[in-house]
């Protein structure tokens, strides 16, 4: 079945179908999720809920623009609303903090991608959320505060925030080489 017959099929509530959707974009849409979330259970939770609410207004799809692109756009607003559930503070940060934070990635480019992720899975959620939104899906910093009910500042901020703790961690030398270091007389 190529891609328009599995909707369709979905749309009726094929399970077999479904499956076959799910197995098409469970890994892409699950990295996605592990961007936005603290730790592999909860992106597996969030890819759940998803899931869920993509079959369920599967027939919202006029196949109008990308499937994938509207997955994506179910799959990160579920990680909003997690967010904003959980969410009990709401920090408004000085304007003065708001100068762009430049990781130069020559300085990076030696890091696991893995590492990466963790680093930014490790952030306090309302600066994950702010950074992932900003950075990695190019949504505007209005956007993010009328997604988050956040002030344009306070978007500003905790992205900057999360770009000094990023480059903080990503720049510190782990346990790992410095015991190389050492253990090879350097």
């Amino acid at each position: 079945m190529n891609l328009k017959q599995l909707i369709k099929a979905c749309k009726k509530h094929n399970l077999k179908a479904q499956s076959q959707l799910y197995q098409m974009y469970k890994d892409d849409m699950f990295t996605l999720c592990l961007k936005y979330c603290k730790n592999k259970e909860e992106a597996q939770d969030n890819l759940q809920d998803a899931f869920i609410d993509i079959f369920s207004n599967i027939k919202s799809y006029k196949g109008v623009g990308s499937f994938e692109g509207w997955m994506k756009r179910i799959t990160i607003n579920k990680a909003i609303d997690k967010y904003k559930k959980d969410s009990h503070l709401n920090i408004v940060i000085n304007n003065d903090l708001l100068k762009d934070t430049i990781i130069e990635t020559s300085t990076i480019d030696h890091i696991p991608l893995d590492q990466i992720l963790k680093h930014i899975q490790d952030l306090p959620p309302r600066y994950r959320m702010v950074f992932n939104l900003y950075e990695l899906d190019n949504y505007s910093h209005k956007d993010i505060a009328e997604l988050l009910n956040i002030s344009v500042n306070t978007s500003k901020s905790n992205l900057h925030r999360a770009k000094n703790i990023l480059q903080t961690k990503m720049l510190k030398p782990t346990n790992v080489s410095s015991k190389n270091l050492t253990s090879n007389g350097n």
